[in-house]
């Protein structure tokens, strides 16, 4: 059964972190929903695997009807492959990079193309590099520029009233803490594998970082794992800011020949 976690709620604006829907092999994440009144949007909703129990959790908390946006961080199957079930069964519009904008559409059945038509890529909106502030049911929802960490088209996602930061797979842990970090020191070594490995470079983490220091955000939530508040919003950007991955650790010996050749 799906955990459902209220990370903000004041006014009639709420935000839903959905946990533990994967069954199976899959790697588990987070989804998450920004509630305004009777609007919503949902972030990184994943594919099959928890199309079905979030779309049940979700009908328990927010009216499908007033579903206005998904907005996808990147490309990735477990960021957005459940695609053509949102688009056919609620009247939402996808927003994600423009680069993978027209890419997005290979994920749906010819049933469902031949279904919706020219519907289908209409409701997909790309967005360029530089981001774009996003109206909301008379609030707003900005989409902030995270290129390369680790999709070369990439968003994160910030709701000014909770002041939370979506940062995709950016944090992300794997058999770290779940839900609020609370030792810095010890959740850090779950993310270090996957960052050194799937972020693109140094130059990319430290330029995300400067942009985020400037929103001083309440709260950075990932796509996999444990979300960081308070104090360790600043103990994660140092971490990050100093952290050496991608092209940062290569050399010739990443580039070799397989051994049955003899070379070296």
């Amino acid at each position: 059964m799906a955990q459902v976690d209220t990370l903000f709620s004041e006014d009639g604006h709420e935000v839903l972190r959905f946990a533990d829907l994967v069954v199976g092999e899959g790697v588990q994440a987070n989804q998450f929903c920004i509630r305004h009144n009777d609007r919503a949007a949902l972030i990184d909703p994943g594919g099959d695997l928890t199309y079905t129990p979030l779309a049940i959790a979700l009908s328990r908390r927010v009216n499908l009807d007033g579903l206005d946006y998904i907005l996808a961080s990147h490309q990735d199957p477990d960021i957005i492959a459940s695609l053509p079930r949102w688009l056919m069964h609620t009247r939402c519009q996808v927003v994600v990079s423009r680069l993978w904008s027209r890419f997005l559409p290979h994920l749906a059945s010819s049933y469902v193309t031949g279904k919706m038509g020219e519907q289908l890529q209409a409701r997909i909106l790309g967005v360029a590099d530089e981001g774009k502030v996003l109206p909301f049911a008379g609030t707003e929802l900005w989409v902030l520029p995270a290129h390369f960490l680790h999709s070369v088209g990439n968003f994160s996602f910030y709701d000014p009233l909770s002041g939370i930061l979506f940062s995709g797979d950016i944090g992300a842990s794997l058999d770290g803490e779940e839900g609020q970090v609370d030792n810095f020191a010890d959740h850090c070594h779950s993310m270090l594998g996957f960052h050194r490995r799937y972020m693109a470079s140094n130059r990319a983490c430290r330029l995300w970082v400067a942009m985020v220091r400037k929103l001083a955000p309440r709260m950075i939530v990932p796509q996999h794992g444990g979300y960081f508040e308070g104090a360790n919003v600043d103990h994660f950007l140092g971490w990050l800011a100093s952290l050496e991955c991608g092209v940062d650790l290569l050399d010739s010996g990443n580039y070799r020949l397989p051994s049955r050749y003899g070379v070296t």
